[in-house]
This record gives C-alpha cells, sequence and structure tokens, in this order.
C-alpha cells in the first residue's frame, strides 16, 4: 500500500517539469524507444511526439537506435519545431561498458550517435555487481566537467544505492526502474525520495498487460478515459516520472491526455492495492547480461 506521499503540486500540463536536486528541471512526462527498431517509423513517432509538446526522449547504448533518435532531434531543430534547450535527452551505459574508462568512452559513442554536444541526462542501466562503482566515478567525472547536465542510475534496488551511496561524491538525480500496478516500488520511492533521488518509470504500462484490469477498467469508465491514461495519471500523483514507449501517433496523443482530470484518495489506493510485486522486465538481483 501507499506509504509514500509527495509534497507537491501535481503537474498540470504536458510541459510540466519538476526540479532535480541539482536544479536541472526534467518534463514529467516523456517518451520512451526501448525496443523500437531505428528507422523513419521511429523517427516519424519521435517528431510527432514532439510536436504534441513531449519534451523529454529516453533512449540507451543497447537500444541500438540512439542515431535514429538523433536524426529526429535534428530534424526537429532544423524545421524550427524545438531548439536543443527545450528538448531533454537520456541515454544509457550498458552493462558491456560499466568501468570508470569503458564509461568515458561508452558516453562518448552515445554523444557521436545521438549527434550531440551534451545529453541532459546519463544514466547507469544496470547494476552490475563489481562494475557499477566504477561506472559511477566515470559519471562523476563527466558532470563535473560539465560534459553532462545530470547524472543517474537505472534499476537500483535499495541495497544498491546504499552501496553506491557510501562512496559516491553526488548522489544520483534520477532512479529509472520498472514500476506499474503491480510493482508499485512504494518502499523504493521513500528511500529515494529521503535522498533526495526521483523516481522514474519504465514500463509503466506492464508491456501492455494491465490494459484490461476491471479495476482499473472501472476507473477509467468513471472518469472517460483509457485505462493506460488511468496508470499514467496514477503515476503523475505519485510524484514518479514516466516514459511509456509508442511509436503510434495515437497512443503517443492518448497517453498525453492526462491533465483534465484527478484520481480521487480511493481510486489512488485501489490502483496502490493491485501491488504483487509482479515484474516483467529482469531482476535487478539476478543480472546475468
Amino acid at each position: 500500500m501507499n506509504v509514500y506521499q509527495p509534497t507537491e503540486v501535481t503537474p498540470q500540463h504536458i510541459g510540466s517539469r519538476v526540479t532535480l536536486h541539482n536544479g536541472v528541471e526534467m518534463p514529467v512526462l516523456g517518451l520512451g524507444v526501448f525496443k523500437v527498431e531505428a528507422g523513419q517509423e521511429m523517427i516519424t513517432a519521435i517528431k510527432a511526439a514532439v510536436k504534441l509538446g513531449y519534451r523529454s526522449i529516453d533512449t540507451a547504448s543497447i537500444y541500438g537506435n540512439e542515431a535514429g533518435v538523433g536524426q529526429a532531434v535534428q530534424e526537429l531543430i532544423e524545421e524550427g519545431v524545438v531548439t536543443r534547450e527545450e528538448l531533454f535527452i537520456t541515454s544509457k551505459a550498458w552493462n558491456a561498458d560499466l568501468g570508470y574508462e569503458e564509461t568515458l568512452a561508452a558516453y562518448e559513442q552515445s554523444l557521436q550517435r545521438l549527434g550531440l554536444d551534451q545529453l541532459d541526462l546519463y544514466l547507469i542501466h544496470w547494476p552490475v555487481p563489481g562494475k557499477y562503482g566504477d561506472a559511477w566515478r566515470a559519471l562523476e567525472k563527466l558532470y563535473g566537467d560539465g560534459r553532462v547536465r545530470a547524472i543517474g542510475v537505472s534499476n537500483f534496488q535499495i541495497h544498491h544505492l546504499e552501496d553506491l551511496l557510501a562512496t559516491a561524491e553526488i548522489v544520483p538525480v534520477i532512479n529509472q526502474v520498472e514500476l506499474h500496478p503491480k510493482l508499485t516500488q512504494y518502499e523504493l520511492q521513500q528511500y529515494c525520495a529521503d535522498h533526495g533521488i526521483r523516481l522514474e518509470a519504465w514500463s509503466p504500462l506492464m508491456q501492455g498487460q494491465l490494459l484490461e484490469h476491471p479495476v482499473l477498467a472501472t476507473i477509467a469508465e468513471q472518469h472517460g478515459k483509457q485505462v493506460a491514461q488511468i496508470i499514467l495519471r496514477w503515476n503523475l500523483q505519485r510524484g514518479v516520472i514516466t516514459i511509456p514507449k509508442s511509436i503510434s501517433a495515437k497512443r503517443i496523443a492518448d497517453n498525453a491526455q492526462l491533465f483534465d482530470f484527478v484520481l480521487t484518495d480511493e481510486q489512488m489506493q485501489q490502483i496502490d492495492a493491485l501491488n504483487e510485486h509482479v515484474r516483467v522486465g529482469p531482476d535487478p538481483d539476478h543480472i546475468d547480461f
């Protein structure tokens, strides 16, 4: 059940941002491109999202589509739709690239593929034992040198964060984790909040597995909304940054229609009660990839 109560005002529009602990402002809603094949379809989807008001795009080196993201960004800038400063671009260091020198090199390779001079956020993708400490020193170096605007982690559980913070000079601004109504992550969110770390949800819709859930369907009917919109709104009212993935222009548009309704406390609790600690992605304590 809910053990974490955010005190800030719930975002009011698609352009809403939250201030990370280093002062950088990050959009509360973004577009994820996990498992989206690089190509014109992805470029078209990104451009559609940005034209709708999305300003955050989340990719990773392992996705194999950084170059496509970069092309979409360049075209949007050239077309005068946005400036680079208005966009928030995230990428991640893959497991094989974790290590001090390796991570520094991986960052430069990501920048080259993206065609950018700087990322807004760079994350350690998974807490690979024995490797993430040196990788974090590399991220601290990149941040200290002004090469990246903010640094964080992904898929870190509490004990990983405790281990990292024991030696870190900089606290991560973000912990991006699997989070949805069957994996609510409230204990992790509380720990992160206590240390100034923002929680960000990947797979917020549980890869579509929750879209016909009867409890969520009932709440959606009460608001005249879709189940996906109910789940994403639940994230926002919890103070969780979220990055739903889609290449469908309609779903991208639908996923942005979150700011004209409010879930009641009772509805929030009904969604919280769906938690079963069920994952659709890997267990961060058992990384063999």
